[in-house]
């Protein structure tokens, strides 16, 4: 059973990269959880990887706090009872930990300032409503 862990279509991590070790899952499940090692362990040498180039390494080390060592992530999974279910859910969240970590850094926000017209037009805006808050103000008669 050869899982490769595909990042994105054009970026397919081999298996022969990654490393799987089983223990015993914790918790209750009866039988199943102390007969069975169901329970998956998922490590990945970033160093070691023949598909990433040089920038891809360094940014994958800069942007993943979680490595241990200089450069192996791991990743567990124990939410199944079937350790095939486990490697399967182990693989898509290291794929979208890794997906998420070579994203590009999005654009810088260029600074803007509201137009001469958008300016006129709030400030005409505020001038009316202050218009209309005066004219609703009671104001003495002087002719009585």
């Amino acid at each position: 059973m050869a899982l490769e862990l595909v990042i994105h279509p054009r970026l397919v991590i081999p298996a022969a990269d990654l490393t799987w070790s089983f223990r015993r899952s914790a918790g209750p499940g009866g039988q199943n959880v102390n007969k069975l090692e169901t329970a998956v362990e998922l490590s990945f040498d970033i160093e070691a990887c023949s598909v990433l180039g040089p920038f891809q390494k360094q940014r994958l080390q800069a942007r993943l706090p979680q490595l241990k060592g200089s450069s192996v992530l791991s990743i567990q999974a124990s939410e199944h009872r079937s350790q095939y279910k486990n490697r399967c859910l182990a693989l898509e969240k290291m794929a979208a930990m890794l997906r998420e970590a070579l994203k590009p850094d999005p654009k810088p926000r260029r600074a803007t300032k509201p137009s001469k017209a958008a300016t006129r037009r709030r400030l005409d805006s505020k001038k009316m409503r202050g218009d209309v808050k005066r004219n609703r103000q009671q104001r003495p008669r002087l002719d009585d």
